[in-house]
């Protein structure tokens, strides 16, 4: 599979992690793929924290607007129910306790839960933007993001060693081998899917955290 292929996958599979009404926000990157395969049945309520609730589909071309855009900076468009507010208002929102998924990219992720998302040393350096408050005030947390950097190396670890945008926050994984779900008591994740493309042993032998396959594992469900 090539890139793009990879993050269309990814996003596909956690689509159908979404259950109608609920409240979502999706960061920047591969996260905001979500968007386009949410199941046809299901109604659900983007949120955006530099001040949008109710978030449509990408415009048309031509049709941009310049001042509504999501956090990262996209052009978006908002459902005649959305609404606009202050990052006061919005931060309320996240820190209250009312969103019920968010997904954000990460460099890296490790069995304790734990994220690293906003900083690579030696690089120039945008900023954690409103992570940290996601990551701590989202009734779930998942991860979306490939399974290894450049190089090949894992970027599921035992221990993360970047600066952390949470701890123990992480609540399930996606790549595009597998799907995790992270038990913080055991510090260890648990296999509950993966991609027929690879076989378990090599899913395993590329993530550096300890994993534990589920005894109902399945093959990736995506319609």
């Amino acid at each position: 599979m090539d890139t793009k292929e990879i993050k269309i996958k990814i996003a596909k599979r956690i689509a159908q992690e979404l259950k109608d009404g609920y409240v979502v926000n999706l960061g920047i990157g591969l996260p905001t793929l979500v968007a386009n395969y949410i199941p046809k049945n299901i109604d659900v309520i983007f949120h955006s924290e530099n001040g949008i609730i109710g978030m449509g589909p990408k415009p048309e071309e031509g049709k941009e607007d310049k001042d509504i855009i999501n956090a990262g900076g996209g052009y978006v468009t908002v459902l005649p129910y959305g609404a606009f507010f202050d990052s006061t208002f919005s931060f309320g929102i996240i820190r209250g306790g009312h969103l019920d998924i968010t997904v954000l990219g990460a460099l890296q992720v490790d069995q304790e839960g734990n994220l690293a998302n906003w900083m690579i040393p030696g690089k120039l350096i945008p900023g954690m933007g409103g992570a940290m408050d996601l990551v701590s005030g989202s009734k779930r947390v998942i991860v979306a993001m490939l399974h290894t950097d450049k190089k090949g190396n894992s970027k599921i670890l035992k221990k993360c060693n970047l600066p952390l945008t949470g701890i123990h926050c992480v609540d399930t994984i996606v790549t595009e081998r597998a799907y995790f779900d992270v038990d913080k008591e055991q510090k260890k994740l648990i296999l509950k899917e993966y991609n027929s493309d690879f076989t378990i042993e090599e899913i395993i032998e590329s993530t550096e955290a300890d994993v534990i396959v589920d005894d109902n594992v399945k093959t990736f469900l995506i319609e």
